[in-house]
């Protein structure tokens, strides 16, 4: 793929750099993309990148594996979108995500993303972890699924990562509490894909929605609770196209409904100071902002604060687009999630709550980094709710 062939050749150009994809919408700061944050040089911002990416499909710019990090250190935030003035903002991930599938296309990727990418092929996960262990703590707790009225996908992360398994743990024992009807794939359960296709890998991604859907179609699946907002994003939005209509709920809407309906019920949380972290592929991708709210709310005499960066504003936890493996923002005070911590903690919240394992991950080594563990604690959504059942 070169310039003439590259589908958004008439508009990459047109960033003029202006810098409002920089800056939060209360301008307190320069500090809301994910890459500039953590390096703070035009070439890690939204316009730097895309007129990198200009040169280099017009063979102005050689390719380096440095290039080759720097396009792949976005992490598909969409804050970059929400705040572009212009009329093409809709369209920069978009162009972010077609200079990847050129680099696919070359074989020219940074030597962690062919990795990233090697494994899920191979392996059905980012981990290079078997296939047989996918989500095998679950076995002896979580029905498979035949006939449920629900399916809980579980995801990579919350499959293999030790961290994300507890917050599993805790949806699955809050589900059964509310009575849901759900089971689980388990081993046959496959990569839903979404880190693929915004890595550029097409094929693969393809290759992925359709054994999907083909396992759900199989076994009955017509509705779907996802732990992952990542993958709550990508069957609604990507797999339609491939003929996978499903009914499609990120876990928070089933605890809100449960909520409501009494069918659980919390008790006092008094001490909690609670700060919530919206997730990007939950919020700036899908709009879902109240409803992690109303849930905390219903924890009687917990005390809620809201950071600065919040709902369109937020900061990206940096594990988006594979980040949360690859890590090409990382080893720095300045990095996103040491960032988020820092804002959570100095707001003086003694829990962060968000509803996404990739956050949960990134959020938790945050917080060793910081030497905060004690102050402050990075918990998922499901837990806190758990606790106050």
């Amino acid at each position: 793929m070169t310039l003439n062939n590259f589908p958004y050749k008439d508009i990459i150009h047109r960033c003029f750099r202006c810098g409002y994809c920089k800056f939060p919408v209360n301008w307190t700061d320069v500090n809301n993309c994910p890459p500039y944050a953590r390096f703070r040089m035009e070439s890690y911002s939204c316009g730097g990148r895309l007129w990198l990416m200009r040169a280099w499909l017009n063979e102005q710019l050689e390719w380096s594996e440095h290039l080759a990090e720097i396009l792949y250190a976005c992490t598909t935030c969409k804050n970059c979108e929400i705040k572009c003035p212009l009329r093409f903002s809709g369209d920069i991930v978009n162009m972010v995500i077609a200079s990847r599938e050129a680099m696919v296309e070359k074989g020219t990727i940074p030597n962690k993303v062919k990795t990233f990418l090697e494994n899920v092929e191979l392996y059905g996960n980012p981990y290079g972890l078997s296939k047989s262990r996918r989500a095998s703590y679950l076995y002896d707790s979580v029905e498979r699924f035949k006939r449920h009225e629900y399916l809980l996908y579980i995801g990579c992360a919350g499959s293999y990562d030790d961290r994300a398994k507890k917050a599993v743990l805790a949806l699955a024992s809050i589900l059964k509490k509310g009575g849901i009807s759900f089971g689980i794939l388990a081993e046959d359960e496959v990569c839903d894909g979404n880190e693929v296709r915004s890595l550029g890998e097409q094929g693969l991604f393809e290759m992925l929605t359709q054994q999907n859907i083909e396992v759900f179609k199989k076994n009955g699946v017509k509705d779907i609770i996802t732990f992952s907002p990542h993958a709550y994003h990508v069957f609604k939005n990507h797999y339609p196209a491939f003929g996978g209509n499903f009914k499609v709920y990120h876990y928070t809407h089933i605890l809100y409904q449960l909520l409501k309906q009494e069918k659980i019920k919390l008790k006092d949380s008094s001490g909690l100071k609670i700060t919530y972290h919206d997730p990007c592929f939950l919020g700036r991708w899908n709009r879902e902002y109240e409803i992690p709210r109303k849930i905390i709310e219903k924890m009687p005499n917990a005390a809620i604060i809201e950071m600065e960066k919040n709902r369109d504003a937020s900061l990206c936890c940096g594990g988006g687009s594979g980040n949360y493996y690859i890590d090409l923002l990382g080893g720095s005070p300045d990095s996103p999630a040491r960032r988020r911590i820092r804002e959570a903690y100095e707001l003086g919240a003694n829990a962060l709550i968000t509803a996404c394992p990739k956050c949960l991950i990134m959020l938790n080594n945050a917080v060793k980094e910081e030497e905060l563990e004690g102050h402050i604690a990075v918990r998922d959504l499901s837990e806190i709710v758990l606790d106050a059942c």
